[in-house]
């Protein structure tokens, strides 16, 4: 049984993200099934912090892109939007160069709230987990 109330196909997920943070950051949604949603972003220029890692509000903007984007396909959207109330983040390890793929999967999906585990991991065969965070939104009625 899927999560989902809306089915959105990746090309419909990556579009929408056209001339917004999302596209200029490069996260590309590559992923969705019944219980998960996944995106990639690079480790590049517009990603790093100066001394050449990742930067960790580079790790939360995919976190929170994923958790919110999530959250939305989970609601009627004839009834409901959702917004952050509160996001966190443990970085756990560096990544200088590549892709890190986060998976969002829900912890909770109430009627008020909904909070959401996000992991990133690096594109490393061992795919080590970079950054774990947790997204709190509200549902709020039309």
């Amino acid at each position: 049984m899927s999560i989902w109330y809306v089915e959105a196909p990746l090309e419909s997920l990556n579009a929408i993200s056209a001339n917004t943070m999302v596209e200029h950051l490069g996260i590309q949604f590559t992923a969705i099934d019944a219980e998960s949603i996944t995106a990639s972003m690079p480790v590049d220029q517009r990603t790093i912090q100066p001394a050449g890692l990742l930067h960790g509000g580079a790790s939360v903007a995919l976190a929170e892109t994923l958790g919110s984007v999530a959250a939305t396909l989970c609601v009627n959207p004839a009834e409901s939007t959702c917004v952050g109330l509160e996001i966190n983040a443990n970085h756990i390890r560096s990544v200088r160069s590549g892709y890190v793929t986060g998976v969002a999967r829900p912890l909770h999906l109430g009627n008020s709230t909904q909070v959401w585990d996000i992991r990133i991991y690096d594109d490393n065969a061992e795919e080590r987990l970079i950054c774990v965070c947790r997204l709190t939104m509200a549902v709020l009625r039309r």
